[in-house]
């Protein structure tokens, strides 16, 4: 096959170019997988390259594998002696062939993230330290930190108690791994650096054998994965970099988009090739994201565009409430789906994996089959199950199910034997009564008196308070708040407490919304292997691409996530991640706000996202019911009483400042409380006092 058909004179320009580094600029939907493959097979075929010769790095092994196939389809060659694969893939590959110079055993074993914090437990209880204090996974992710800036122990400062229980920990850590012949994942990354940095024999055998280095999804690429690269790249190699720092979206996994600035300096680029025709969306839709992003600074520069027509201009849609929003939602679906849209086509797209709770619930309720793409259903979730299995606890003593699910979870020092104990000494007694026949001084009567202590708190109380009262005291919040990646679980358990809110006015509450989250929960409307709509986080849907895009919740705090409105790169890293929702709408693109949301199963009161107003006017429709009359349009300009910086007391959350304020005396403003964090209120109901 012509290796250049079909392509346009942008992407012939980037497959073809000369023997010399470069840096491909391509846009959503502009066909750089196409341009990759392209590249490798011509450089294969018309300039005579050996597969040997060539390195391909990608960010997953799928993607490995489909730019494999592709490259074979292409042309036929044996592609054997090319390297590609991930950088953890492509890192082992090289340990493996070295493993004495890299002070590795020949079998050395490669531990997953659980066998990692498995060992990181053995090492702290070793060591005699408090887990409380230093929890596990806590400590987990500062090892993986450190290495990935390319930090061994002895180069930590020590500046305090907690540094150097840190370095103690680290070190420890790493004489286990020696000792067993275990790398972890960041450590593959890392030994492969060292051993190329300190061996020069071997740097220079393989920077002058990869003629040619072709990375996809450059903008993704931390520090560590930078300077391999760099270290891998002779006089002689030529770096084929493609990416789109647009899309960069994972600077909380370590992706730095400085890196294609540091790659333009340091491999003497001459020029940047932008990939900008697009082959996914309609215009309107592409006018809007390129409206958008021109709101960051510091971009490399592109302007996406199309030969489609415009095409059907965005909807917008503003709720009265959250639940209106998912009705709202729901049925434009079955319209679309009537009018011969497949469900599979159709995404529904959130910031935060909480919000997916009144979703699911509207297309359950709808018969709508629906499926969580790269996650798991809202009661399917871990910290979700367990919270329920206190609730079924105090409801029921002799549920075994729950007891057993939550006895030593957060750990409390109750182990297996004396699980195991409990089961024997139980014979035809529920788990329970056994558990109260230990002693009260022990760990299981600790647990005992707790679910005691829950049980009386919950006593009489609305389902909301129940549900608030079992994630506090059971200390499923505490144990959360001590993870780095914890606070998609603690929203989850905060959306828990709205689902139960809705059930306050039933007969028996408890029985009733345990029985809603079994059958949620159950077999029934799970999407599987269906035509079903697909349910994800923006970050889940990045590669992606669908018919029709619903994006939800566009309010401020919400998308503007709340923890990224104070500093400028956490802003920015908000609007990339809405311009990749954008980006994913083949055709017909949905925008959704409500006017108030439950949280922490109280009403909060919302203003429309920054994002909106970003977005030219007459590429929006606005559709449903009109904004009521005193409420002013997304795009208009609000005053407000209060001022940035002032300091007030809230009689709930207490002291706080002022970070932002929007509308006249009926608007909202946004303060940091000095003990309840950053909030949203409605100068309406806050009853704020100028302190």
């Amino acid at each position: 096959m012509d290796i250049l058909s079909g392509l346009n004179a942008r992407q012939i320009e980037a497959v073809t170019l000369p023997h010399r580094s470069a840096l491909i600029l391509a846009g959503a939907g502009s066909g750089k997988t196409r341009v990759l493959t392209s590249r490798i097979a011509y450089l294969i075929q018309k300039e005579g390259i050996s597969p040997h010769a060539i390195l391909a790095v990608t960010f997953t092994n799928k993607a490995a594998r489909e730019m494999n196939a592709r490259i074979s389809a292409m042309i036929p060659v044996n592609l054997r002696g090319m390297w590609i694969g991930t950088f953890h893939g492509l890192c082992n590959r090289l340990l493996r062939a070295h493993h004495r110079d890299a002070s590795l055993p020949e079998t050395f074993q490669i531990m997953d993230s659980a066998d990692q914090l498995s060992m990181v437990k053995r090492v702290i209880k070793a060591l005699n330290v408090n887990d409380e204090k230093y929890p596990p996974k806590q400590m987990q992710h500062f090892i993986n930190a450190q290495k990935e800036e390319g930090i061994r122990p002895h180069e930590i400062s020590v500046f305090d108690s907690v540094t150097r229980t840190q370095f103690e920990i680290y070190s420890a850590y790493e004489e286990q791994c020696n000792r067993e012949g275990a790398v972890d994942f960041a450590e593959l990354l890392l030994r492969a650096y060292e051993l190329l940095s300190r061996n020069e024999i071997l740097r220079r055998h393989y920077q002058g054998r990869f003629a040619h280095i072709l990375i996809d999804e450059f903008q993704d690429t931390n520090r560590l994965q930078y300077k391999w690269i760099r270290m891998l790249a002779g006089e002689g190699t030529a770096v084929f970099a493609v990416g789109d720092d647009d899309q960069s979206i994972y600077a909380f996994r370590g992706a730095d988009t400085g890196n294609m600035r540091s790659f333009e300096r340091d491999f003497h680029v001459e020029e940047v090739i932008k990939l900008e025709q697009n082959y996914r969306s309609h215009g309107n839709i592409l006018d809007a994201a390129n409206a958008l992003i021109r709101h960051n600074s510091g971009r490399l520069g592109k302007n996406l565009w199309t030969s489609d027509a415009g095409g059907e201009k965005l909807r917008y849609y503003q709720a009265p409430t959250d639940q209106l929003e998912a009705d709202y939602i729901v049925e434009e679906i079955r319209a679309l789906h009537a009018e011969g849209v497949e469900l599979s086509g159709i995404a529904l797209l959130y910031r935060s994996n909480a919000q997916s709770r009144v979703l699911e619930h509207a297309l359950f309720s709808s018969s709508l089959p629906y499926r969580v793409y790269g996650g798991l259903r809202f009661f399917e979730r871990l910290e979700v199950k367990h919270a329920l299995a206190y609730l079924r606890l105090i409801h029921s003593p002799d549920d075994d199910g729950a007891l057993l699910r939550i006895i030593n979870f957060p750990a409390r020092g109750i182990g297996a034997r004396t699980v195991e104990s409990i089961q024997f000494s139980a014979g035809d007694r529920s788990l329970w009564a056994a558990a109260c026949d230990m002693k009260p001084s022990s760990k299981v009567g600790e647990f005992v008196r707790l679910i005691q202590s829950m049980r009386e708190a919950c006593s009489g109380a609305s389902l909301a308070f129940m549900v608030e009262t079992a994630i506090e005291m059971s200390g499923l919040k505490a144990h959360y708040r001590l993870e780095k990646d914890g606070e998609d679980r603690i929203e989850n358990l905060e959306e828990l407490v709205n689902a139960a809110a809705a059930f306050d006015q039933e007969e028996n509450p408890l029985v009733e919304f345990l029985s809603h989250a079994a059958l949620e929960a159950g077999e029934r409307q799970s999407g599987e292997g269906s035509d079903a709509v697909q349910l994800m986080t923006v970050h889940s849907a990045k590669g992606l691409e669908f018919h029709t895009v619903f994006i939800s919740g566009l309010e401020e705090g919400l998308f503007p996530h709340g923890n990224s409105m104070n500093e400028a790169k956490g802003l920015e890293e908000e609007r990339r991640l809405m311009y990749v929702a954008i980006t994913r709408a083949r055709r017909k693109l949905y925008l959704t706000s409500a006017q108030s949301r439950m949280l922490h199963g109280q009403v909060n009161y919302n203003i429309p996202s920054r994002f909106l107003s970003e977005i030219p006017e007459e590429l929006i429709q606005h559709v449903g019911a009109p904004l009521e009359a005193e409420q002013k349009p997304v795009h208009a300009e609000r005053k407000t009483p209060w001022k940035i910086g002032a300091n007030v007391f809230h009689a709930k959350f207490g002291e706080g400042v002022i970070l932002a304020c929007e509308g006249g005396e009926t608007g909202q403003v946004q303060i940091r409380f000095r003990r309840a964090g950053v909030k949203w209120l409605a100068l309406e109901y806050a009853n704020l006092i100028a302190i």
